[in-house]
């Protein structure tokens, strides 16, 4: 029985106080409304004055009185007398008892026992004594008045019955809380368990800026005391924003409808250490949108935010020079032109003659001579200009200078490098090449390093060591080579049988004239259906690298075509460029080429390596070619006779066939020189276990000179330009069958 019975006074102090309140102002309100009652209906009676007299010093007690038992007491007394006052004037009118289960109401809003049994012990003294006194102003029939002290019961009972329902509810809402409250009271704990242990630093702000509460990874992280003093907020924090606009952080953190995430620079500690913070912040706010508390909690990313810096540092620059790398120079550069309305200088520079610098001294060697030179130009070109080494020995340096004042830094960097170079294995004399052009905006910021890289080129074929100046006839390439790479990328994106068919020209025996291989030949279609020949993009496919897939493409059709032909053609030679040889996936692309070939035996594809590639080629190329030769792919050398030294190639690369330069074959038959060195090769490649093919045989004299020398094959116009697949079949078809004759 005890458990449904509520406890009572179990209301909070800013609850209690606001019911409080209200039952007071009702019970004023009650004066009020008796006055009208009287002043309209029976008249201002002693009934009324004696009920006005006995309310008021309740009133004034409800308000002076401390909290909290004794104030509600005399809300109770003072609801018990409105109440009795309204019977009498209503002189015992039924329906004026309604007011007693309506105070029975009222008062249980202060869930206290003393003022609820005040009211009911008053309300049943009220009818017994003043039904047995004043009967007839207490109730309005004659049975009451007749057994006052019976009425006075049932009138009691029934006050008891609707107070009884009112406990009730009172006892269901105290269970109600408590298992609220122990709920609550959980979660509180579970969070105060996750909130303190965690290891992330976390508080709880308040709008003001005070810490209301901070977990111990926080007051660690900071090197704050357990017991924070009263009244600390942000801004005591030993962080101080890097960015003095920072300074309106919280309030940011403040005004935020939604959760925030920032990150922050701060100086941290006595030291001021710089550190990096991730801050996440979420504000609660009352239903009416005021904001209570934020809660935070922050992350040091310092660590995170020096190892991006190192890899943004290592991505935009060389880790050979320490100069800004390509991405580094291109991303600086759009950013001086852009900040910049007046045009910038370029200037591109290669290194004269490094590959033999590579080679004679080894690759640490030409590391040393890239870092000398590095710090060169790093020393006579402007403190604002932008220096980056593009890759192997080209620079390219930027200057946010007049046209005229291009040209002294560049001579002065060329100047610079005409110094002998001290190195550990002696001196060097170096040289370079350099082109410049002007860049006039950010959307010209390509074209002008291509531009400069133009007249680079341009000081090299002019002997190198020298500055070249990028002028119209220069556009005019740079335009072509533009417009070269534009038309290749389209044909690769499209389909690369259509828009770069392989063509064949026949490789014939020289005794008789019979077809015995072919070397494949890509041509490029255009859009208009014109057919260009590999001189019109050739250059700007291994400048792009679109070489690689270009290269693929050709020794595919290659290998389909002579699966296509393998009982009527020995084998088809492809021409190998130093851009794809150097690739480090070019051998297993060409291994997993084969494999889709099982049918063809690899030797009947010949690889054709010029002396051009070879001295090109980075990396071990020894170990590539021989890497080839173990697919049991055969190597050709390609314009044998026109690099300074042919005879040491052929000692030195494992090549299967030699192929002879046009410029032996020509005027072959009326140059006896010519005949004598052609011989010597011949019988060199036979000691070495080579055969040879003479390229460029256009005249029928000079195929009998061959003949004569017994030159085993030849290839040129005399017997077919390059021919379309279609045709070339036709041709291999249209041979066997006269052979067949």
């Amino acid at each position: 029985m005890r458990g449904w019975i509520p406890t009572g006074g179990g209301l909070r102090d800013e609850d209690w106080v606001r019911r409080h309140r209200l039952l007071t102002t009702l019970l004023a309100a009650c004066v009020v409304a008796l006055t009208v009652f009287g002043a309209l209906g029976t008249g201002l009676t002693q009934s009324w004055l004696w009920t006005v007299l006995l309310i008021l010093p309740c009133v004034i007690a409800a308000v002076v009185l401390p909290p909290r038992r004794l104030p509600s007491i005399f809300v109770a007394l003072g609801f018990t007398i409105a109440c009795g006052g309204f019977v009498a004037m209503a002189e015992g009118l039924t329906e004026s008892h309604f007011t007693f289960f309506i105070a029975v109401g009222a008062l249980a809003l202060y869930r206290d026992w003393a003022p609820f049994g005040m009211f009911l012990t008053a309300t049943t003294l009220h009818h017994a004594v003043f039904g047995s006194l004043v009967s007839h102003r207490t109730y309005d029939h004659h049975s009451a008045v007749a057994h006052p002290l019976l009425w006075a019961l049932l009138h009691g009972v029934a006050v008891l019955f609707a107070a009884a329902f009112q406990i009730i509810a009172w006892r269901l809402t105290e269970a109600e809380e408590d298992r609220a409250k122990k709920s609550f009271d959980e979660s509180q704990a579970q969070f105060g368990l996750a909130f303190d242990e965690t290891p992330l630093p976390m508080a709880m702000l308040a709008p003001d800026g005070r810490l209301l509460r901070t977990n111990a990874a926080y007051r660690s992280w900071l090197s704050l005391p357990d017991d924070l003093p009263a009244g600390i907020s942000v801004a005591d924090l030993p962080l101080l924003p890097v960015d003095s606009t920072d300074h309106t952080l919280f309030e940011q953190l403040a005004e935020a409808t939604e959760p925030v995430t920032v990150t922050r620079q701060f100086q941290h500690g006595p030291n001021g250490d710089l550190i990096w913070v991730e801050i996440h912040s979420t504000a609660l706010r009352d239903p009416d949108g005021h904001l209570q508390m934020i809660f935070v909690h922050c992350i040091d990313v310092t660590q995170a935010r020096e190892h991006e810096a190192e890899l943004r540092h290592q991505v935009n620059h060389d880790s050979l020079t320490g100069l800004l790398s390509r991405s580094g120079f291109e991303q600086d550069f759009a950013t001086m032109l852009t900040q910049r309305p007046a045009p910038a200088c370029v200037l591109y520079l290669d290194v004269d003659r490094f590959k033999s610098i590579n080679d004679g001294g080894g690759h640490a060697t030409g590391d040393d001579v890239l870092r000398a030179l590095a710090a060169r130009i790093k020393r006579v070109v402007p403190d604002d200009a932008l220096v980056a080494r593009l890759g192997g020995d080209e620079f390219v340096v930027a200057l946010p200078l007049p046209f005229e004042y291009g040209v002294r830094v560049g001579q002065a960097v060329l100047a610079s490098f005409a110094e002998p170079l001290d190195l550990t294995g002696g001196r060097l004399q170096l040289a370079a090449s350099i082109g410049l052009a002007v860049a006039e905006g950010v959307d010209q910021a390509e074209e002008g390093v291509l531009a400069a890289d133009t007249a680079m080129y341009a000081a090299k074929r002019a002997g190198g060591n020298r500055l070249e100046i990028f002028n119209d006839r220069m556009r005019v390439s740079v335009q072509n080579r533009i417009l070269a790479e534009t038309r290749l990328r389209q044909a690769l994106d499209g389909d690369r049988d259509v828009n770069l068919p392989v063509w064949f020209q026949p490789i014939v025996a020289a005794a008789d004239g019979r077809i015995v291989g072919a070397e494949a030949l890509v041509r490029m279609r255009t859009r208009q259906g014109d057919i260009l020949a590999p001189g019109h993009f050739i250059a700007a496919a291994e400048e792009t690298g679109l070489v690689v897939p270009l290269g693929e493409h050709v020794l595919t059709s290659a290998l389909r075509h002579l699966l296509l032909w393998r009982d009527e053609l020995g084998y088809v030679s492809v021409n190998v460029s130093p851009r794809q040889l150097s690739e480090p996936g070019f051998v297993p692309m060409l291994a997993a080429l084969l494999a889709r070939v099982p049918d063809l035996e690899p030797h009947r594809l010949v690889l054709e390596i010029t002396e051009t590639a070879l001295l090109s080629t980075t990396g071990d190329l020894e170990e590539w070619l021989h890497a080839i030769k173990a697919l049991g792919v055969r190597i050709a050398l390609d314009d044998f006779g026109t690099g300074y030294s042919s005879l040491t190639w052929l000692q030195s690369v494992p090549a299967d066939v030699v192929k002879l330069d046009r410029s032996f074959v020509a005027g072959l038959a009326a140059d006896v020189r010519k005949s004598s060195i052609i011989s010597a090769v011949l019988w060199l490649a036979r000691s070495l276990g080579m055969t040879v093919v003479a390229e460029g045989v256009e005249e029928e004299e000079d195929w009998h000179a061959l003949r004569a020398v017994d030159c085993p094959a030849i290839q040129g116009y005399l017997f077919s330009k390059p021919l379309a697949a279609a045709d070339f079949d036709a041709m291999l078809h249209q041979r066997a069958a006269l052979t067949t004759v």
